[in-house]
């Protein structure tokens, strides 16, 4: 059976980096209708964080990547947490040291190199054989003095008591394929096959770092990016769909999931193509689903529950959802105005057209239409020399406080024609004060 394993360390909230080995890890045990292991790697108490291993698992539950075990799911491989495993660790150790082929050094043990030689891996990435010489390693420590394992040496252990078919990583552990491949050896056990995945890169295509626009998985939902955008944009980073399509879902990717699509060249971070995508997708919901989404994610927000006649008007406008906060707070809060706003509207005489502004829309006859609304204020824009656009822009900032708003006379109508009135002697109020 195929079974992979992702093995985050709970020294801090987990990476989009992690996020993205666990898209493969998911898509590869879903595709094979195998099965995928959480394993905590929490041997490093050092760097421990307290609340990350319950970050890793929101991490996962949002996405939807569910595990088939792990160590709140518990299969008939665990315990599925490192510090756990300390007795079989050493065990194992002692084992090596009885065969001579580790030994002790300064309350350490390490495994001896056989430096003679090279070694041979097939990787799924590429689909090609790797060769390195064993001359380039040198002994490493496998039970530090601490008695915790390191790395190198659980993660074969583990891997080999729970039954991993396939380990899905980084490419930067090829260089150590010599070390694992020997440990195998040792005891005799068959290696799992191995996929290492290309390096993730920033825009200076240096190593992907907070710099680039890289955090916590978590912190792209805090930031309103939606699950399937994330997910399908994770998926493009070093991989490429059959058909050539930039948008597909989940399941999609499932059907078609082969390694043989990885581009074996670094994977570039764009954070620019992640917002063109997250709005792509926000386009494509429909209405209702959209709401669904903003409710969610607006968690104390005032508009909550009232955003049904709002979503058409700034659907097309927002690449993510917290463009919708900026956007249209001034339907649901006090409007803060600044003079430096005004000043961008070649006006001068903004008291008293304010004034005169106010009468015109207190003339309309009610409901207001959009037809008699423009008619009247293109008119006025005429007979007081302003262009149209500063007129129709002097509404929108009496409204708003901002330039930049959903369509004026929808936004108008959802505010509805008392609260615009007020807004605008608001604003006649602040025009004097200042």
């Amino acid at each position: 059976m195929i079974r992979v394993r992702l093995a985050p360390s709970p020294t801090g909230s987990p990476h989009i980096g992690t996020a993205w080995q666990a898209l493969f890890d998911y898509v590869f045990a879903k595709k094979n209708s195998g099965k995928f292991i959480l394993r905590l790697e929490d041997t490093d108490q050092a760097r421990f964080v307290e609340g990350s291993e319950a970050e890793i698992y929101e991490t996962l539950n949002w996405l939807g990547f569910e595990y088939d075990e792990g160590p709140n799911k518990d299969g008939n491989f665990g315990p599925y947490r490192q510090s756990q495993r300390l007795e079989i660790y050493k065990k194992y150790a002692d084992e090596l040291l009885e065969k001579g082929l580790a030994y002790e050094d300064e309350g350490a043990i390490r495994f001896k190199i056989n430096k003679e030689g090279s070694t041979t891996y097939h990787d799924l990435v590429g689909d090609k054989d790797i060769v390195i010489e064993n001359s380039t390693q040198e002994d490493f420590v496998i039970i530090k003095s601490d008695s915790y394992p390191t790395y190198n040496f659980a993660n074969v252990i583990d891997d080999h008591l729970m039954e991993i078919s396939h380990v899905i990583r980084g490419n930067e552990y090829i260089s150590s394929m010599p070390k694992y491949i020997q440990l195998y050896a040792s005891f005799g056990w068959e290696p799992p096959q191995f996929a290492h995945l290309p390096l993730l890169v920033g825009s200076d295509r240096s190593k992907l770092s907070k710099r680039h626009g890289a955090k916590g998985a978590l912190e792209f939902k805090k930031e309103g990016f939606i699950k399937p955008a994330l997910i399908n944009f994770l998926a493009l980073l070093g991989w490429s769909h059959p058909s050539g399509s930039e948008i597909f879902s989940l399941e999609e990717m499932v059907e078609v999931f082969d390694f043989k699509n990885f581009n074996q060249s670094s994977a570039y971070f764009d954070i620019t193509k992640l917002e063109w995508l997250n709005g792509e997708y926000i386009r494509r919901m429909d209405d209702k689903e959209l709401e669904k989404e903003l409710d969610e994610y607006l968690v104390d927000h005032p508009g909550k529950g009232k955003l049904a006649p709002i979503i058409p008007l700034v659907k097309e406008r927002i690449k993510k959802l917290s463009d919708f906060i900026p956007l249209t707070d001034f339907f649901f809060d006090k409007v803060e105005y600044d003079m430096e706003v005004f000043k961008k509207l070649s006006i001068k005489n903004l008291s008293e057209i304010l004034e005169k502004l106010l009468q015109k829309l207190d003339g309309l006859k009610k409901p207001w239409e959009a037809s008699e609304f423009e008619s009247t204020f293109r008119k006025m824009a005429e007979d007081e020399s302003i262009s149209v656009r500063d007129m129709f822009q002097l509404i929108r900032v009496c409204i708003s406080g901002q330039l930049v708003t959903p369509p004026l006379f929808e936004s108008i109508k959802i505010l509805g024609e008392d609260k615009t009135l007020a807004r605008v002697g608001e604003t006649i109020e602040f025009v004097k004060n200042n």
